[in-house]
């Protein structure tokens, strides 16, 4: 697999959590072996406190799980795949919770809840799975997650809190294609979303535009430096002062992407030639 795909990611903190002094809550984490190639990315709940440390506590454990997982000869197209590795997280989850104390169920809202959307790729079959909203684009076909009813997707920790992890945890697999058919693909949070919507306008304080997501699986400058895409997504978010010369009046521009913006791109290497 490591011949097949490569792999880049960034992620920039939202403009109205810089706004409130919050953290980026987002994270994601990647792992390419000969078993596979396994990717994540994570978003912590808005509302807690500090889940930027679960997204990356999770981002990290599904990844290494999974690895685990393929490593030990664990078969992907098997139908308990994912109810094995759904028991395997919400275990590792429940001593995390243990291990940090105080209420349980504050902790578990405080630090523990986070969305998922993630891929496995093994030479054979190709597995997205999903857990709350986020983005996805295979082939340059892009799906929006989401959104559920309240604002409140489902999070793998609810099953702390419940107890009952067959309700609580649905994670699966959304999308299931064989690997050769796999040209590039995007896994994204739902500030992604943010991101497509605001294809046409300019970038703050420049007169080019933003662009079409396809961008990053479509434009090699991303794959020759590994920084690029948090630079871009940087750059869309900043906030530029200017002065009107006739005015004299300064005006601000905002960043375009509210909410923390985070993705990793995929792409097969002959695609690149």
């Amino acid at each position: 697999m490591k011949n097949e795909f490569e792999l880049v990611g960034g992620s920039v903190i939202g403009r109205e959590h810089l706004r409130v002094g919050k953290n980026n809550q987002d994270a994601y984490s990647w792992n390419v072996s000969e078993a596979g190639a396994i990717a994540v990315v994570c978003d912590g709940c808005g509302s807690g406190m500090h889940s930027e440390v679960g997204a990356k506590l999770g981002a990290r454990m599904i990844v290494e799980t999974l690895h685990r997982s393929l490593k030990s000869g664990m078969c992907l197209e098997h139908e308990e795949f994912w109810q094995t590795i759904q028991q395997k997280l919400f275990n590792q989850l429940q001593q995390v919770a243990e291990h940090l104390g105080g209420d349980r169920a504050q902790t578990v809202r405080d630090y523990l809840l986070f969305t998922i959307v993630g891929v496995v790729i093994t030479p054979a079959i190709t597995s997205i799975f999903t857990l709350g909203d986020g983005v996805i684009a295979v082939n340059d076909q892009a799906m929006q997650l989401g959104p559920f009813a309240n604002n409140a997707p489902p999070y793998l920790a609810y099953g702390l809190l419940e107890g009952d992890i067959s309700e609580s945890l649905p994670l699966k697999a959304l999308q299931v294609l064989p690997t050769n058919q796999v040209q590039s693909m995007l896994l994204g949070s739902d500030g992604v979303i943010d991101l497509m919507e605001v294809a046409a306008h300019a970038l703050p304080g420049r007169s080019d535009v933003v662009g079409d997501i396809a961008q990053f699986w479509q434009d090699e400058h991303y794959f020759r430096n590994p920084d690029q895409v948090r630079r871009r997504l940087a750059l869309l978010n900043r906030e530029v002062t200017m002065l009107n010369p006739q005015s004299q009046q300064c005006s601000r521009q905002p960043g375009l992407l509210p909410d923390d913006t985070t993705l990793i791109v995929i792409r097969r290497k002959e695609a690149a030639c």
